[in-house]
């Protein structure tokens, strides 16, 4: 699966997803890109998943017709986080496309 990274996500994340291909949104020089803008970009680059910590996208975007799925981790905050690798790693092997999910940490 290819994830993008958005802005905020811990990059220690990566360890977690092994046999994934990861990228960063400002790699990509989108870290500047509204939600939508960056959702449209990703899609046309081949992403399956977005990876975010912006717990107001599910509100901001629809995702009816995407074949880009969304995954928000509830905190950015690492200590909470790096307790948590198995969870997020169980979580995005079971993302469906166009579909916003949300993990507790």
């Amino acid at each position: 699966m290819r994830i993008l990274f958005d802005n905020g996500t811990p990059r220690g994340v990566i360890a977690a997803l092994r046999g994934h291909i990861v990228e960063e949104a400002r790699v990509h020089g989108w870290d500047a890109l509204k939600n939508g803008d960056l959702l449209d970009a990703a899609e046309a680059a081949g992403f399956d998943l977005l990876l975010t910590t912006d717990k107001n996208i599910r509100y901001q975007q629809n995702l009816t017709g995407r074949r880009i799925a969304i995954l928000v981790l509830a905190s950015g905050r690492w200590t909470l986080i790096k307790q948590r690798l198995d969870a997020i790693a169980a979580a995005v092997a079971n993302v469906t496309p166009g579909t916003i999910s949300e993990l507790a940490l």
